[in-house]
């Protein structure tokens, strides 16, 4: 008997995250995957390479780069090479991006509202605290699969 069966919702969960993120998707003329980069690229400024969102995020390298071209034909990104390091791009978000990020934010905060409804402090620390470990047994054997 399995205890948990964490994937049986997690549709539910990813069309309630679309509900929560497509006006804003509507709002800027973006699409799905340059909101979430975007988003991740703010919400996370220690992983800022095209590189670090197709690994980290599991996403295809051919979205990520795709999506990553229009957001800097819109202002959105500029490439940064660090000490003349050509071949390692870092993703610097512009100020035309304030807006769609703070937009995102929102969202996302809304999503988070919806559901941890009802749950305390202690709840939503153990949720923290198990989904970490879960991820850590996730990313680990994706990696050794992959090795």
């Amino acid at each position: 008997m399995i205890p948990l069966n964490p994937w049986e919702h997690q549709n539910a969960i990813k069309t309630l995250y679309s509900k929560c993120v497509e006006s804003v998707c509507v709002r800027h003329e973006i699409t799905r995957m340059e909101l979430d980069i975007l988003l991740f690229l703010a919400n996370n400024p220690c992983f800022d390479t095209a590189t670090d969102i197709v690994e980290i995020r599991y996403l295809s390298k051919s979205q990520v780069s795709s999506s990553v071209r229009t957001l800097e034909e819109r202002g959105y990104v500029r490439r940064e090479y660090i000490e003349n390091n050509k071949k390692t791009a870092h993703l610097r978000i512009c100020d035309p991006a304030k807006a769609v990020i703070a937009d995102g934010r929102e969202a996302q905060e809304k999503f988070i509202s919806v559901m941890l409804q009802g749950l305390s402090e202690e709840e939503c620390a153990c949720m923290k605290h198990c989904f970490a470990r879960m991820w850590e047994n996730i990313d680990g054997y994706l990696k050794a699969q992959s090795d």
